[in-house]
Protein backbone atom coordinates (compact mmCIF):
# COMPACT_ATOMS: atom_id res chain seq x y z
CA UNK A 1 0.00 0.00 0.00
CA UNK A 2 2.78 2.40 0.93
CA UNK A 3 4.54 1.53 -2.30
CA UNK A 4 1.48 2.48 -4.37
CA UNK A 5 1.18 5.79 -2.48
CA UNK A 6 4.81 6.56 -3.26
CA UNK A 7 4.32 5.70 -6.94
CA UNK A 8 1.21 7.90 -7.18
CA UNK A 9 2.98 10.77 -5.41
CA UNK A 10 5.96 10.56 -7.78
CA UNK A 11 3.62 10.40 -10.79
CA UNK A 12 1.70 13.47 -9.62
CA UNK A 13 4.96 15.32 -8.96
CA UNK A 14 6.17 14.58 -12.50
CA UNK A 15 2.83 15.50 -14.04
CA UNK A 16 2.82 18.81 -12.16
CA UNK A 17 6.13 19.80 -13.73
CA UNK A 18 4.92 18.94 -17.24
CA UNK A 19 1.38 20.19 -16.69
CA UNK A 20 1.33 22.13 -19.96
CA UNK A 21 1.82 18.91 -21.92
CA UNK A 22 -0.63 16.97 -19.73
CA UNK A 23 -3.30 19.66 -20.07
CA UNK A 24 -2.75 19.77 -23.84
CA UNK A 25 -3.31 16.01 -24.03
CA UNK A 26 -6.52 16.29 -21.99
CA UNK A 27 -7.84 19.16 -24.12
CA UNK A 28 -6.88 17.20 -27.23
CA UNK A 29 -9.03 14.33 -25.98
CA UNK A 30 -11.90 16.77 -25.36
CA UNK A 31 -11.66 18.13 -28.90
CA UNK A 32 -11.53 14.56 -30.19
CA UNK A 33 -14.72 13.73 -28.28
CA UNK A 34 -16.48 16.54 -30.15
CA UNK A 35 -15.10 15.89 -33.63
CA UNK A 36 -14.76 12.12 -33.75
CA UNK A 37 -18.52 11.40 -34.23
CA UNK A 38 -18.78 13.45 -37.47
CA UNK A 39 -15.49 11.94 -38.64
CA UNK A 40 -16.86 8.43 -38.04
CA UNK A 41 -20.01 9.38 -39.93
CA UNK A 42 -17.85 10.37 -42.90
CA UNK A 43 -15.91 7.09 -42.62
CA UNK A 44 -19.17 5.18 -42.79
CA UNK A 45 -19.93 7.00 -46.06
CA UNK A 46 -16.79 5.62 -47.66
CA UNK A 47 -14.30 8.45 -47.06
CA UNK A 48 -10.78 7.62 -45.97
CA UNK A 49 -9.57 8.51 -42.49
CA UNK A 50 -7.27 11.23 -43.80
CA UNK A 51 -9.95 12.89 -45.93
CA UNK A 52 -12.61 12.69 -43.20
CA UNK A 53 -10.22 14.17 -40.62
CA UNK A 54 -9.28 16.97 -43.02
CA UNK A 55 -12.91 17.84 -43.72
CA UNK A 56 -13.91 17.82 -40.05
CA UNK A 57 -11.04 20.05 -38.90
CA UNK A 58 -11.35 22.38 -41.88
CA UNK A 59 -15.03 22.83 -41.04
CA UNK A 60 -14.10 23.45 -37.39
CA UNK A 61 -11.54 26.11 -38.30
CA UNK A 62 -13.97 27.78 -40.71
CA UNK A 63 -16.68 27.81 -38.04
CA UNK A 64 -14.28 29.33 -35.50
CA UNK A 65 -13.16 31.97 -38.01
CA UNK A 66 -16.75 32.82 -38.94
CA UNK A 67 -17.66 33.14 -35.28
CA UNK A 68 -14.77 35.54 -34.65
CA UNK A 69 -15.71 37.59 -37.72
CA UNK A 70 -19.30 37.67 -36.50
CA UNK A 71 -18.35 38.76 -32.98
CA UNK A 72 -15.75 41.46 -33.56
CA UNK A 73 -17.76 44.17 -35.47
CA UNK A 74 -20.79 44.31 -33.11
CA UNK A 75 -18.47 44.20 -30.10
CA UNK A 76 -16.45 47.20 -31.34
CA UNK A 77 -19.63 49.15 -32.13
CA UNK A 78 -21.23 48.35 -28.78
CA UNK A 79 -18.13 49.32 -26.80
CA UNK A 80 -18.53 52.92 -27.99
CA UNK A 81 -22.11 52.92 -26.72
CA UNK A 82 -20.99 51.40 -23.43
CA UNK A 83 -18.25 54.02 -23.05
CA UNK A 84 -20.85 56.78 -23.19
CA UNK A 85 -23.08 54.90 -20.77
CA UNK A 86 -20.21 54.44 -18.34
CA UNK A 87 -19.71 58.21 -18.26
CA UNK A 88 -23.36 58.69 -17.37
CA UNK A 89 -23.18 56.06 -14.64
CA UNK A 90 -20.07 57.71 -13.18
CA UNK A 91 -21.87 61.05 -13.13
CA UNK A 92 -24.80 59.44 -11.32
CA UNK A 93 -22.42 57.87 -8.79
CA UNK A 94 -20.75 61.25 -8.28
CA UNK A 95 -24.11 62.86 -7.55
CA UNK A 96 -25.03 60.03 -5.19
CA UNK A 97 -21.78 60.28 -3.24
CA UNK A 98 -22.20 64.04 -3.02
CA UNK A 99 -25.68 63.65 -1.54
CA UNK A 100 -24.30 61.13 0.95
CA UNK A 101 -21.55 63.54 1.99
CA UNK A 102 -18.71 61.42 0.57
CA UNK A 103 -15.73 62.80 -1.29
CA UNK A 104 -15.31 60.59 -4.34
CA UNK A 105 -12.24 62.56 -5.46
CA UNK A 106 -10.49 61.54 -2.26
CA UNK A 107 -11.45 57.92 -2.91
CA UNK A 108 -9.98 58.11 -6.43
CA UNK A 109 -6.79 59.70 -5.06
CA UNK A 110 -6.43 56.95 -2.48
CA UNK A 111 -6.91 54.33 -5.20
CA UNK A 112 -4.17 55.96 -7.30
CA UNK A 113 -1.80 56.02 -4.32
CA UNK A 114 -2.48 52.36 -3.67
CA UNK A 115 -1.85 51.45 -7.30
CA UNK A 116 1.42 53.40 -7.34
CA UNK A 117 2.66 51.64 -4.19
CA UNK A 118 1.70 48.29 -5.73
CA UNK A 119 3.28 49.08 -9.08
CA UNK A 120 6.16 46.64 -8.68
CA UNK A 121 3.81 43.78 -7.86
CA UNK A 122 1.54 44.72 -10.75
CA UNK A 123 4.52 44.73 -13.13
CA UNK A 124 5.71 41.32 -11.96
CA UNK A 125 2.15 40.03 -12.26
CA UNK A 126 1.95 41.36 -15.82
CA UNK A 127 5.19 39.59 -16.73
CA UNK A 128 3.82 36.39 -15.22
CA UNK A 129 0.66 36.93 -17.26
CA UNK A 130 2.69 37.23 -20.46
CA UNK A 131 4.50 33.99 -19.64
CA UNK A 132 1.19 32.29 -18.88
CA UNK A 133 -0.28 33.56 -22.15
CA UNK A 134 2.69 32.07 -24.00
CA UNK A 135 2.15 28.72 -22.29
CA UNK A 136 -1.56 28.85 -23.20
CA UNK A 137 -0.77 29.49 -26.86
CA UNK A 138 1.78 26.66 -26.97
CA UNK A 139 -0.60 24.32 -25.15
CA UNK A 140 -3.48 25.22 -27.47
CA UNK A 141 -1.41 24.54 -30.60
CA UNK A 142 -0.23 21.22 -29.16
CA UNK A 143 -3.81 20.28 -28.19
CA UNK A 144 -5.06 20.92 -31.74
CA UNK A 145 -2.21 18.92 -33.29
CA UNK A 146 -2.84 16.03 -30.88
CA UNK A 147 -6.58 16.11 -31.54
CA UNK A 148 -5.93 15.81 -35.29
CA UNK A 149 -3.80 12.75 -34.61
CA UNK A 150 -6.36 11.31 -32.18
CA UNK A 151 -9.22 11.68 -34.64
CA UNK A 152 -7.20 10.13 -37.44
CA UNK A 153 -5.65 7.23 -35.53
CA UNK A 154 -6.43 7.47 -31.82
CA UNK A 155 -7.82 3.94 -31.65
CA UNK A 156 -4.58 2.54 -33.04
CA UNK A 157 -2.56 4.55 -30.52
CA UNK A 158 -4.75 3.28 -27.68
CA UNK A 159 -4.32 -0.35 -28.74
CA UNK A 160 -0.55 0.20 -28.99
CA UNK A 161 -0.46 1.59 -25.46
CA UNK A 162 -2.56 -1.29 -24.12
CA UNK A 163 -0.18 -3.79 -25.73
CA UNK A 164 2.67 -2.27 -23.70
CA UNK A 165 0.96 -3.26 -20.44
CA UNK A 166 1.40 -6.66 -18.74
CA UNK A 167 -0.89 -9.35 -20.12
CA UNK A 168 -2.79 -9.68 -16.83
CA UNK A 169 -3.68 -5.96 -16.84
CA UNK A 170 -4.51 -5.45 -20.53
CA UNK A 171 -8.25 -6.17 -20.25
CA UNK A 172 -8.71 -3.92 -17.23
CA UNK A 173 -6.77 -1.06 -18.83
CA UNK A 174 -8.78 -1.38 -22.05
CA UNK A 175 -12.09 -1.39 -20.16
CA UNK A 176 -11.08 1.60 -18.04
CA UNK A 177 -9.88 3.48 -21.12
CA UNK A 178 -13.16 2.93 -22.95
CA UNK A 179 -15.11 4.06 -19.88
CA UNK A 180 -12.99 7.19 -19.48
CA UNK A 181 -13.47 8.16 -23.11
CA UNK A 182 -17.20 7.42 -22.90
CA UNK A 183 -17.59 9.67 -19.84
CA UNK A 184 -15.52 12.47 -21.39
CA UNK A 185 -17.46 12.25 -24.66
CA UNK A 186 -20.85 12.39 -22.96
CA UNK A 187 -19.70 15.22 -20.69
CA UNK A 188 -18.20 17.43 -23.41
CA UNK A 189 -21.02 16.89 -25.91
CA UNK A 190 -23.63 17.33 -23.19
CA UNK A 191 -22.17 20.51 -21.79
CA UNK A 192 -21.78 21.92 -25.31
CA UNK A 193 -25.51 21.33 -25.93
CA UNK A 194 -26.48 22.81 -22.55
CA UNK A 195 -24.21 25.81 -23.09
CA UNK A 196 -25.62 26.39 -26.57
CA UNK A 197 -29.19 26.35 -25.23
CA UNK A 198 -28.28 28.74 -22.39
CA UNK A 199 -26.41 31.07 -24.72
CA UNK A 200 -29.23 31.09 -27.27
CA UNK A 201 -32.06 31.99 -24.90
CA UNK A 202 -30.05 34.47 -22.83
CA UNK A 203 -28.67 36.04 -26.02
CA UNK A 204 -32.18 36.39 -27.48
CA UNK A 205 -33.37 38.01 -24.24
CA UNK A 206 -30.45 40.47 -24.26
CA UNK A 207 -31.12 41.29 -27.92
CA UNK A 208 -34.82 41.90 -27.29
CA UNK A 209 -33.99 44.16 -24.33
CA UNK A 210 -31.50 46.10 -26.46
CA UNK A 211 -28.49 45.33 -24.27
CA UNK A 212 -25.17 46.08 -26.03
CA UNK A 213 -22.76 43.24 -26.99
CA UNK A 214 -25.63 40.75 -26.71
CA UNK A 215 -23.94 38.29 -29.09
CA UNK A 216 -20.55 38.29 -27.28
CA UNK A 217 -22.38 37.86 -23.97
CA UNK A 218 -24.29 34.91 -25.42
CA UNK A 219 -21.01 33.33 -26.55
CA UNK A 220 -19.54 34.00 -23.11
CA UNK A 221 -22.53 32.22 -21.57
CA UNK A 222 -21.81 29.23 -23.80
CA UNK A 223 -18.15 29.22 -22.76
CA UNK A 224 -19.13 29.65 -19.11
CA UNK A 225 -21.06 26.39 -19.26
CA UNK A 226 -17.72 24.57 -19.37
CA UNK A 227 -17.01 25.93 -15.87
CA UNK A 228 -20.02 24.55 -13.95
CA UNK A 229 -21.63 26.65 -11.20
CA UNK A 230 -18.97 29.38 -11.28
CA UNK A 231 -19.06 30.04 -15.04
CA UNK A 232 -22.83 30.45 -15.18
CA UNK A 233 -22.75 32.86 -12.25
CA UNK A 234 -19.94 34.99 -13.73
CA UNK A 235 -21.54 35.15 -17.19
CA UNK A 236 -24.90 36.15 -15.71
CA UNK A 237 -23.25 38.75 -13.47
CA UNK A 238 -21.41 40.32 -16.41
CA UNK A 239 -24.61 40.42 -18.48
CA UNK A 240 -26.42 42.12 -15.58
CA UNK A 241 -23.61 44.68 -15.16
CA UNK A 242 -23.64 45.52 -18.87
CA UNK A 243 -27.44 45.87 -18.78
CA UNK A 244 -27.16 48.10 -15.70
CA UNK A 245 -24.61 50.38 -17.30
CA UNK A 246 -26.38 50.59 -20.66
CA UNK A 247 -30.10 50.38 -19.80
CA UNK A 248 -30.58 50.97 -16.09
CA UNK A 249 -31.81 49.06 -13.05
CA UNK A 250 -35.06 47.72 -14.49
CA UNK A 251 -33.48 46.06 -17.51
CA UNK A 252 -30.67 44.71 -15.31
CA UNK A 253 -33.22 43.08 -13.00
CA UNK A 254 -35.01 41.56 -16.01
CA UNK A 255 -31.69 40.17 -17.26
CA UNK A 256 -31.01 38.63 -13.84
CA UNK A 257 -34.50 37.09 -13.78
CA UNK A 258 -34.13 35.65 -17.29
CA UNK A 259 -30.65 34.28 -16.52
CA UNK A 260 -31.83 32.62 -13.30
CA UNK A 261 -34.90 31.15 -15.04
CA UNK A 262 -32.87 29.72 -17.93
CA UNK A 263 -30.27 28.24 -15.61
CA UNK A 264 -32.92 26.70 -13.36
CA UNK A 265 -34.60 25.05 -16.34
CA UNK A 266 -31.21 23.86 -17.56
CA UNK A 267 -30.16 22.52 -14.16
CA UNK A 268 -33.39 20.70 -13.32
CA UNK A 269 -34.75 19.67 -16.73
CA UNK A 270 -32.22 19.79 -19.56
CA UNK A 271 -28.91 18.82 -17.92
CA UNK A 272 -30.17 15.65 -16.17
CA UNK A 273 -31.63 14.39 -19.45
CA UNK A 274 -28.37 15.01 -21.32
CA UNK A 275 -25.76 14.05 -18.75
CA UNK A 276 -27.62 11.23 -17.04
CA UNK A 277 -27.08 10.06 -13.49
CA UNK A 278 -23.57 8.82 -14.19
CA UNK A 279 -22.27 12.40 -14.53
CA UNK A 280 -24.40 13.94 -11.79
CA UNK A 281 -22.02 15.55 -9.27
CA UNK A 282 -23.06 17.50 -6.17
CA UNK A 283 -22.43 21.24 -6.33
CA UNK A 284 -20.02 21.09 -3.38
CA UNK A 285 -17.91 18.45 -5.15
CA UNK A 286 -17.77 20.58 -8.31
CA UNK A 287 -16.72 23.68 -6.35
CA UNK A 288 -13.96 21.78 -4.55
CA UNK A 289 -12.78 20.25 -7.84
CA UNK A 290 -12.72 23.67 -9.55
CA UNK A 291 -10.80 25.16 -6.62
CA UNK A 292 -8.21 22.38 -6.69
CA UNK A 293 -7.93 22.62 -10.47
CA UNK A 294 -7.40 26.39 -10.35
CA UNK A 295 -4.70 26.03 -7.68
CA UNK A 296 -2.86 23.34 -9.65
CA UNK A 297 -3.19 24.72 -13.20
CA UNK A 298 -4.90 28.11 -13.08
CA UNK A 299 -7.85 28.89 -15.34
CA UNK A 300 -7.22 25.86 -17.53
CA UNK A 301 -7.23 23.59 -14.51
CA UNK A 302 -10.53 25.11 -13.37
CA UNK A 303 -12.11 24.31 -16.74
CA UNK A 304 -10.77 20.75 -16.70
CA UNK A 305 -11.68 20.05 -13.07
CA UNK A 306 -15.33 19.04 -13.54
CA UNK A 307 -14.81 16.49 -16.37
CA UNK A 308 -11.78 15.00 -14.61
CA UNK A 309 -13.84 14.70 -11.41
CA UNK A 310 -16.62 13.04 -13.43
CA UNK A 311 -14.17 10.47 -14.78
CA UNK A 312 -12.81 9.71 -11.29
CA UNK A 313 -16.33 9.34 -9.86
CA UNK A 314 -17.37 7.08 -12.77
CA UNK A 315 -14.35 4.84 -12.19
CA UNK A 316 -15.06 4.64 -8.47
CA UNK A 317 -18.77 3.92 -8.98
CA UNK A 318 -18.40 1.07 -11.41
CA UNK A 319 -16.77 -2.23 -10.53
CA UNK A 320 -15.03 -4.29 -13.16
CA UNK A 321 -18.15 -6.24 -14.13
CA UNK A 322 -20.01 -3.02 -14.90
CA UNK A 323 -17.09 -1.66 -16.89
CA UNK A 324 -17.59 -4.46 -19.41
CA UNK A 325 -21.24 -3.55 -19.81
CA UNK A 326 -20.39 0.12 -20.24
CA UNK A 327 -17.90 -0.67 -22.98
CA UNK A 328 -20.38 -2.85 -24.85
CA UNK A 329 -23.09 -0.19 -24.52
Amino acid sequence: MIGWIVVVAIALFCLYHVQTVVISIIIGVFITALLLPPARWLWSRGLSRALATTIVFAAGFLLAGALIALLVPPTVESLAELRASVGKVLDDLHNLTSRLGLDDQQIVAQAKDYLSTQGRQITSGALAGVRTAGEIVIGAVLAVILSIYFVHGGDRLFHWLVDLAPASAKSRIAEAGHLIYSVIGRYIRGIAIVGAVDGFFIGVALWILGVPIALPLAVLTFVGAFLPVVGAFMAGLLAAVVALVAKGWLVALIVVAVTVAVQQIEGHVLAPQIYGKALDLPGAVILVAITVGSVVAGITGAFLAAPVASVIVALLRRPRTELIGAVRA
